[in-house]
């Protein structure tokens, strides 16, 4: 069997999903039908309150942090939510004319409650995504592009902050790539399982479909001060796709090394993966 194969099997044979733990569901994982936004907001509330997540009251203004590992759940007056990632940060400002987030670093899922009167703009360094009522994610991460993904509703993305930069309109399923020091903004639409996977870590888990062990190790490493450690190429090269727990990364690789024939050394601070 190939290593893509095997690595699918993590997820889909059911002898080897058993390693991923009790509360491995694939049928999560694979599920087509779109939930509602008020479904994924109150099942992502309550996978949170499970997660660690700190609930304040109704605000208009603000800093908020989250801690590695944590989700934060975050309820405005105006009737809008936004869950904020593990370690993220954000500054909240209302006015009587606009409605303005900055996320100074992290991820966000911004769900936006309609007032025309009051755009929702989101600034994430030079990139501000604007909105009035929608659902979307916009991800700021240290030497990565800003990324929007839209779930629903229509949002404009730009870059920079003159009146004549021209602004990008985006619609459900669609992402937007802003690359660092550059004006472009790359847009392209996705599948809908993709946005599902995206949105995985509302209930603490990491989705992964194709994904190579390096990359899924540098995503693990935003949950976890655990590191998974992998010093081969060929391993690190190595493709994954399955659904795991984001704080588990120990339950991670010793799956994935079930799956792909490799061993795993457990240490305090890390799990190494070999051949």
């Amino acid at each position: 069997m190939g290593a893509y194969a095997k690595a699918r099997a993590v997820t889909f044979d059911t002898e080897r999903a058993r390693a991923l733990g009790a509360t491995y569901d694939p049928a999560l994982f694979r599920q087509s039908k779109r939930p509602s936004r008020r479904a994924l907001i109150l099942s992502g509330a309550a996978a949170a309150l499970a997660a660690s997540v700190v609930l304040g009251v109704r605000l208009t203004a603000g800093y908020f942090k989250t801690r590695r590992g944590e989700v934060r759940v975050i309820p405005l007056d105006d009737g809008s939510v936004i869950t904020l990632n593990t370690d993220s940060e954000m500054a909240l400002d209302y006015s009587r004319v606009r409605r303005s987030v900055r996320l100074i670093k992290g991820e966000a899922l911004f769900d936006v409650a309609k007032d025309p009167q009051r755009p929702f703009v989101v600034a994430a360094g030079d990139t501000q995504v604007r909105a009035i009522g929608t659902s979307f994610i916009v991800t700021r991460l240290r030497a990565s592009p800003v990324r929007v993904l839209v779930r629903e509703g229509v949002v404009e993305v730009k870059r920079g902050q003159e009146h004549s930069v021209q602004r990008v309109r985006m619609t459900a399923n669609m992402r937007a790539i802003v690359p660092n020091h550059a004006r472009l903004v790359e847009t392209v639409r996705v599948p809908q399982s993709e946005v599902d996977r995206e949105l995985a870590w509302r209930e603490g888990r990491i989705a992964f479909e194709g994904e190579t062990l390096e990359q899924a190790a540098v995503a693990f490493s935003r949950y976890s001060e655990i590191k998974v450690v992998i010093d081969d190429p060929s391993v690190a090269n190595e493709r994954i796709t399955g659904l795991f727990q984001a704080n588990d990364p120990v339950g991670f690789a010793q799956a994935v090394a079930i799956s792909l024939n490799l061993t795993s050394k457990v240490t305090s601070s890390q799990v190494r993966l070999t051949r």
